[in-house]
């Protein structure tokens, strides 16, 4: 890491007005010119677009008039840190009020994850009455710098990213304070605090793990517990120390997957949610976790402690959340072979249209496969070679037939991870590491017998109860080395798969069959109904079970749907990404018809909305129904409804998994495509504004936003 101070008293302004008195993005302008005129700024357009990028996406306001944008940009070569204190106040989206305190935080674009890093110890001292109103009284740049630097170092940065903590010291003498020995639930010193850990995860991303962790470390700050939290997103994670955990009172699990390595927190009191909670009840968790550490019979994370079950995450969920836990996470790691696999299938659909589906009239084998391996792009197929079943023939060239025959081979192959990924990472979820092996081969075995992915689903909880099961057998010291790397996995996998084959194989591939009949049968108004039901599944939370478990449906569909575009597999798809678009456009649409009715953050959040919505990301919709989920969420279900419902009315069809408006090279139906999604923003748009018109308390409007 550089040695370069992180802010000296030039990236310092006191009692400024940096542009318009109102505006965030003529702040942040200012703050990127003092970066320049200070030599860190290398390319000040760039330091801007990026940090209002990040502010787009959530606004960066705090509570007590704190305002901290901050990016990762290639504008800076070292990390830099700007501080102006403004006259007058700018409204950087905070609840309470405009800010008077800005930071800007710049992390170069090739490094570490310092910006979260720098980000996590401000934010800590913030909450710190006499820190900020030590900034808010001090004389001269040179002041606020080393009040700043004492807390904000280089040198005192996290050794680790991913991992993040709330231990609130700002001086020498604070920081050697005596630890207390390793006892989860033993009383605090005088001089110390009470220690707590936790953990974040969402299914397909950090956006809720972070502002989970978020929320989790600034209600610490306000009950005065020490607080490190691991943040396991979707862009890994580096685990908490051994002798952070060691020293704790209580663990929060506050997931929508399982926790890596669950073990490690073994023993220790347990308070368990979903990854939501945190964003609404922050202060109650941390307020739990006090006193499941002062109850003997709390519930306790279970597990042998440093290798662990992650079963673990579920030890004080009821039955309904370890089961949802463990679905999601299978689905969770699922997602990435479905968009990368569906994406390239449907783009060799693109440019060679779907011949390179068909088989030989004489069923010598698949044409994409044959044509990759036949031919390179300097000896490209003769196209005249290949005689298509059903009288088909080639619709472009043979440089497009062979790219997009490329890209459907690449596609197939990352298709064919899907069910095993999900059997795989179900059983990851309840047996931790052995379970995967013998999860990804159940995965496999539902392929061989057809069961599809009803019977990966139940081979990976099979394999994982297994293999959970004989990591918890008492053997001798010297075979526990063997249990992880062979004896669990094979016995797990023999045991599993004599089940899955002899036991359920027939029975499976009937269920399923069955279900791609009914399928197939569907026409008229039993589609349309299953349009609607998807619809509403896609609205109703968002991005969590309900939602997941559709999507799930529309892709392992889709792995298996036919060349035809009538398949109901590709309709079903088209329903589903159609429906889950509604929900960021309406409320967008909404903050511009009647601003009146939304908050400061709520408006920012809409124009994020747009592009959210278009690329597919119903997660957009979330800022909204968090802070009024009784009007929000009802409107926004109807209009996903009618949506889901077109599509299937209007026979609209998809091959691409993900993408938005941008896949609709992949529609077939264009048209249908447009109407139904139009139709469902403005049903939804209406409904949220007739239920917050009529019901809701209203907000006033910043100066200058017109109604």
């Amino acid at each position: 890491m550089s040695t370069t101070p992180l802010i000296t008293a030039d990236l310092v302004r006191l009692d400024v007005a940096l542009g318009s008195s109102s505006d965030k993005r003529e702040v942040i302008r200012g703050l990127a010119a003092v970066a320049a005129e200070a030599g860190r700024a290398t390319d000040v357009a760039q330091v801007v677009a990026d940090a209002n990028a990040r502010e787009d996406k959530s606004a960066t306001g705090l509570p007590g008039g704190i305002a901290i944008p901050h990016c990762r940009t290639a504008g800076v070569q070292v990390p830099t840190l700007v501080f102006a204190r403004l006259s007058p106040r700018v409204d950087f989206g905070a609840k309470d009020g405009p800010a008077d305190l800005a930071f800007l935080i710049l992390a170069p674009e090739g490094g570490d994850t310092s910006h979260m890093q720098l980000l996590t110890k401000l934010a800590r001292a913030l909450v710190k009455p006499d820190f900020t109103a030590g900034l808010r009284s001090a004389q001269s740049p040179e002041e606020v710098a080393q009040l700043v630097s004492e807390v904000v170092s280089p040198a005192e940065q996290p050794a680790t990213a991913g991992a993040t903590s709330t231990a609130t010291s700002t001086s020498t003498a604070a920081a050697a304070a005596p630890r207390r020995e390793a006892s989860p639930t033993a009383p605090p010193t005088e001089t110390g605090k009470r220690r707590i850990v936790a953990v974040t995860a969402c299914p397909t991303g950090i956006a809720h793990t972070y502002m989970a962790a978020e929320a989790l470390e600034a209600a610490a700050a306000r009950a005065g517990v020490d607080l490190a939290v691991e943040t396991q997103g979707s862009a890994g994670s580096t685990p908490l120390p051994r002798e952070t955990i060691a020293t704790a009172d209580a663990v929060i699990f506050a997931v929508d997957v399982g926790v890596r390595d669950g073990g490690r927190f073994a023993g220790l009191p347990l308070v368990s949610s979903g990854v939501k909670r945190p964003m609404d009840e922050a202060d109650a968790m941390i307020a739990e976790a006090l006193r499941a550490a002062d109850n003997p019979s709390a519930l306790r994370v279970e597990g042998a402690g440093g290798g662990g079950s992650e079963s673990a995450s579920g030890s004080g969920s009821s039955a309904g959340g370890t089961v949802r836990r463990v679905l999601m996470t299978g689905v969770s790691y699922m997602i990435p072979f479905v968009a990368a696999g569906g994406l390239l299938i449907a783009l060799g659909f693109l440019l060679a249209g779907y011949e390179v589906a068909l088989n030989y009239a004489d069923g010598t084998g698949g044409v994409a496969q044959n044509v990759v391996l036949n031919s390179t792009f300097f000896n490209l197929p003769n196209l005249a070679d290949y005689d298509l079943a059903n009288g088909a023939s080639f619709q472009n060239g043979p440089l497009l037939t062979y790219l997009g025959s490329l890209l459907f081979v690449l596609g197939g192959a990352a298709f064919g991870f899907l069910v095993p990924a999900l059997a795989g990472y179900i059983a990851y979820a309840i047996a931790d590491r052995p379970g995967i092996a013998p999860g990804f081969v159940m995965g496999a075995i539902a392929g061989t017998t057809n069961s599809g992915f009803i019977g990966g689903i139940i081979g990976g909880v099979i394999a994982g109860v297994v293999a959970l099961w004989i990591s918890r057998r008492q053997v001798p010291a010297w075979a526990r080395g063997l249990m992880p790397v062979l004896v669990i996995p094979l016995g797990a996998t023999l045991v599993a798969g004599f089940v899955m084959i002899v036991v359920l194989g027939r029975p499976l591939a009937a269920l399923s069959d069955g279900l791609s009949d009914g399928l197939n049968s569907m026409s008229g108004g039993s589609a349309v109904l299953l349009g609607v039901i998807l619809g509403l599944m896609m609205a109703f939370d968002m991005g969590g079970p309900l939602n997941k478990t559709a999507y799930a449906f529309a892709t392992t569909g889709l792995a298996g749907a036919a060349v035809s575009t009538d398949a109901p597999e590709l309709k079903i798809m088209a329903a589903v990404m159609l429906a889950g678009m509604v929900p960021p456009i309406a409320l967008a649409l909404a903050t511009v018809l009647r601003p009146r009715l939304f908050s400061a953050p709520e408006r920012e959040n809409g124009k994020a909305g747009w592009l959210l919505g278009a690329s597919f990301i119903t997660e957009g919709a979330i800022p909204f129904a968090a802070a009024d989920p009784l009007r929000v969420i009802p409107a926004i279900m109807a209009g996903s409804a009618v949506t889901g419902g077109l599509s299937q009315a209007f026979g609209v069809s998809l091959r691409a998994p993900h993408g938005g408006i941008f896949v609709l090279f992949a529609v077939d139906g264009v048209l249908g495509f447009v109407i139904s999604l139009v139709a469902g923003v403005l049903v939804a748009c209406a409904a949220v504004i007739a239920l917050k018109s009529m019901t809701g308390a209203r907000e006033p409007v910043d100066a200058g936003v017109t109604v």
